[in-house]
């Protein structure tokens, strides 16, 4: 079997330096920058359930409220690991444990909206690319197959509006497309089905800009299925 010496690589980084990010001197045991407990109890009943079916969507808000607004979507075999206000640097910290550690048959993978927000400080589209093709190489190492999504379309941010967001979305996206096509990894395009005229997220897909609805959230069912029957 050829040994992935990148994937190992980053994966000795990601134990080595988390600790690091989760504690500091002053509030050792409060302070879980990556929340890495969110799902903690939920993780050690599913290690002991394997499933050849298990599908894990990794993700920040976006994902999360997915499971509130269609909870049937997200049966035994597709695990929902969404936490809100996420950057791609806090997701791959947490990656062993809510995706690397169940053992998926696949994982779906959907960020980048809030690194363009600078939930946790700036950064370029380049590093949040590099977080994304990380988190790839530890699935494919691990013999998980993986999904890339597109970033869904935003022209405004209502807890950051001194950022214009449309131009970085579109060009975010083209550098995503363009890996999975050279590493023949699956895309899912939901940025094309729910953009407007305005380079933003439909009105009728989401009110606030950044965050689908229920009618958004069906769309987005029927997008990756299509990827899923894939796989």
């Amino acid at each position: 079997m050829k040994v992935n010496l990148k994937a190992i690589v980053i994966q000795i980084v990601i134990l080595v330096f988390t600790p690091l990010f989760i504690f500091s001197q002053n509030d050792i045991m409060t302070n879980d920058w990556a929340n890495l407990k969110k799902y903690d109890s939920e993780n050690k009943q599913l290690s002991t359930t394997p499933s050849s079916n298990r599908i894990v969507f990794m993700g920040d808000s976006i994902t999360e409220f997915w499971k509130v607004n269609d909870s049937s979507f997200f049966d035994k075999s597709k695990i929902n690991r969404g936490i809100s206000g996420q950057t791609t640097s806090q997701m791959m910290l947490r990656f062993p444990q809510d995706v690397i550690s169940l053992k998926p048959k696949a994982v779906i993978i959907l960020a980048g909206i809030n690194d363009i927000a600078e939930n946790t400080g700036p950064i370029s589209n380049e590093g949040i690319l590099e977080n994304i093709i990380s988190m790839t190489e530890l699935a494919k190492a691990n013999n998980i197959k993986v999904v890339l999504c597109s970033v869904l379309p935003a022209n405004r941010f209502n807890w950051n509006s001194k950022i214009s967001p449309s131009n970085r979305v579109i060009e975010l996206n083209k550098m995503i497309q363009s890996y999975t096509v050279k590493n023949k990894i699956i895309y899912v395009d939901f940025y094309s089905q729910m953009v407007d005229d305005e380079d933003g997220l439909q009105k009728r897909f989401g009110e606030d800009g950044v965050h689908p609805n229920k009618e958004g959230y069906l769309l987005m069912k029927s997008i990756v299925n299509e990827a899923i029957e894939k796989l």
